[in-house]
């Protein structure tokens, strides 16, 4: 190689600066050094602006053509709606990628932002100068030889991007002017030689990592000993799967690999990066650029900058990137947003849900009790006065009284089981609801139905009043001594109201009663010689009343079974509408309101994925 002088510096390009700067400064410390002399003439005289200087040539960031912004609208709205059913750190990593999206946004559509990485000793520093065509980036073998970022821009106005990647003026370089630095494919080019991945420094593993999440791009350089490491591929690659579109992995140092040997090395370096799931870029299909170089002899570089410079002529390198952190996002989120089945509430749930609650409030038994109160007051009314004394004594408060123990209330051990009921019922509702949730949103709609539970059991008594005291309004019912005639659930049903024919009966059997008196009297009158002999006609009339009062009673007890039942069913229905209306607005609604937010993010995960990039 040749020396260079003091005088070859001094030369440069032919502008009288250094190596062809602009500036005439290169901020390197060996360079400055040399270059002293010059320095100070050209302090001398009026120099045109540094590049962190200048006024910026920012383009604003074109609108992406695509599904990009629906996606990252739909991103945004997701985080919204999530924000008070996930975790913070669930929701973490898509709040970076929405900042990560509107920073890259805000800055030059018309750069592209493309970081060298690789690990000790692969030689990427080497291939950066090349690229550069210039030895930017110090190469040796001290390690690690690259301690931060350097970056190298082809054009003017990437100062906003090089400010977000922290990467210090001192550190900003442009090409050697030369075919790379006018190649009108590389126009909008920014490289970043990283510090090494595998570095025993902690904090350049760091500044890796940090660089990596904000590029548009990335080329990983890995070298024959080392391109199978685990630590590349388990923490860098595999993770990195789905941004194949903006990766290329370049094999070098392929000059020091005999024959055929290389062509092996890459065979062997695509099987591994299928097996981390990385889609190759073979025959016309996207995915990541794989091939193999030499920077140190510059065998393959220029095909190497013949696809940088495609890549970057597209200029669609930073919306790909966008897109896949979206996808990865999405994928991370999957778990907490896709449901296994149809979970929901539908009819038969929802009826099911109904039945306990009419079960647990005794709704059946309080149609059938009304049933027999229907027909018991029928038979009061139109039954023979004989009877009608009977039940009359047994009602003056003996012990052991049938109607006692009906007034009797709901044993406290009824009361605890119909409260079990309910419990049982919600429990039954939620778990239905709940099925195939993700464990947040199943877990929202178990504590919606559990929080609606509270105070269910009172809250259907109230309105099960409410209902038997609205029923008995409509059929004639009312209130004795200003009080409702519905008890509370488990007590005795209204007094059902008495039909218009009712009273047409009582003069019926008040008719065989008084046949019967009349009857009786005349016999009476016979025996003791007060009327005339004739048996016949008064035994005949006391039979009549003795036999009609009992045929009467049936005849009552046959027309009453149709109102009857259907008293019964009224109230019954009453109960069971009172316990579905609490339990709808209590338990159902605030369940069915779960469910639609979930069915809304949902839907905007959805769109999230939709257009995904890379099937993920």
């Amino acid at each position: 190689m040749t020396a260079v002088t003091d005088e070859d510096h001094g030369k440069g390009d032919g502008t009288g600066k250094p190596d062809g700067r602009a500036d005439g400064r290169w901020d390197d410390g060996l360079i400055a050094r040399r270059a002293a002399e010059a320095r100070e003439a050209e302090e001398a005289a009026p120099s045109p602006p540094a590049e962190d200087d200048a006024e910026p040539q920012v383009d604003a960031y074109a609108p992406a053509d695509g599904p990009l912004p629906a996606r990252l609208d739909a991103l945004r709205e997701l985080v919204g709606l999530s924000r008070a059913r996930l975790d913070r750190d669930t929701l973490a990593e898509a709040g970076r990628v929405l900042d990560e999206a509107a920073a890259r946004q805000r800055l030059s559509s018309r750069h592209t932002v493309i970081a060298v990485a690789g690990a000790t000793g692969s030689g990427k520093s080497t291939l950066f100068n090349a690229l550069a065509g210039a030895p930017i980036s110090d190469t040796g073998l001290r390690r690690p030889t690259t301690s931060q970022p350097i970056a190298c821009s082809w054009t003017d106005g990437a100062a906003g991007l090089l400010d977000r990647l922290a990467v210090p003026g001192r550190l900003r370089r442009r090409p050697h002017p030369g075919p790379a630095a006018f190649d009108e494919a590389l126009q909008g080019l920014v490289l970043v030689d990283l510090p090494d991945h595998d570095s025993a420094a902690t904090e350049h593993r760091d500044q890796v990592d940090r660089v990596l999440a904000l590029v548009d791009a990335v080329i990983w350089v890995v070298d024959p000993e080392k391109y199978a490491d685990a630590a590349l591929h388990e923490r860098y690659l595999r993770p990195l799967a789905g941004h194949a579109e903006v990766t290329f992995v370049v094999l070098n140092q392929t000059d020091r690999l005999p024959g055929e040997a290389a062509d092996l090395v890459l065979d062997d370096l695509r099987r591994l990066l299928d097996e981390d799931g990385i889609a190759l870029g073979e025959h016309g299909e996207p995915g990541a650029t794989v091939m193999s170089l030499s920077a140190l002899t510059g065998d393959g570089v220029p095909e190497l900058r013949e696809m940088i410079g495609r890549f970057v002529s597209d200029r669609t390198a930073a919306t790909r990137r966008l897109s896949a952190d979206v996808d990865a996002a999405a994928a991370r989120l999957r778990r907490v947003y896709v449901a296994e089945g149809r979970p929901g509430l539908g009819e038969r749930a929802r009826e099911e849900f109904t039945d306990r609650l009419a079960e647990a409030v005794g709704a059946a038994a309080a149609g059938q009790a009304a049933e027999r109160e229907w027909r018991r007051n029928a038979s009061r009314a139109c039954g023979t006065p004989w009877l009608r004394l009977w039940r009359w004594y047994e009602n003056r408060g003996l012990p052991g009284s049938l109607d006692r123990l009906g007034q009797a209330l709901t044993p406290p051990e009824e009361e605890l089981t119909a409260r079990q009921r309910v419990e049982q019922a919600v429990r039954i509702v939620a778990d239905d609801a709940a099925d195939g949730l993700p464990g947040p949103w199943a877990q929202a709609v178990r504590e919606a139905a559990f929080a609606g539970a509270q105070g269910l059991p009172e809250a259907l008594d109230e309105l099960a009043v409410r209902a038997g005291a609205a029923g008995a309004s409509k059929r004639g019912g009312g209130t004795e001594t200003g009080k409702s005639t519905v008890p509370q659930l488990g007590g005795r049903p209204p007094k059902p109201p008495r039909p218009k024919w009712w009273p047409a009966a009582v003069l019926a059997q008040a008719s065989m009663t008084l046949l019967q008196i009349f009857g009786g009297l005349w016999l009476v009158g016979q025996i003791i010689g007060v009327l005339e002999p004739g048996l016949v006609t008064p035994a005949l009339i006391m039979l009549a009343g003795v036999v009609g009062g009992p045929l009467v009673e049936w005849g009552c007890a046959a027309a009453i079974r149709g109102p009857a039942r259907r008293y019964g069913q009224d109230a019954e229905r009453r109960l069971r509408e009172a316990a579905a209306g609490c339990g709808r607005a209590r338990v159902l609604d605030p369940v069915a309101a779960e469910l639609v937010r979930y069915r809304e993010v949902r839907e905007r995960y959805v769109t999230v994925t939709e257009f995904s990039t890379t099937g993920r």
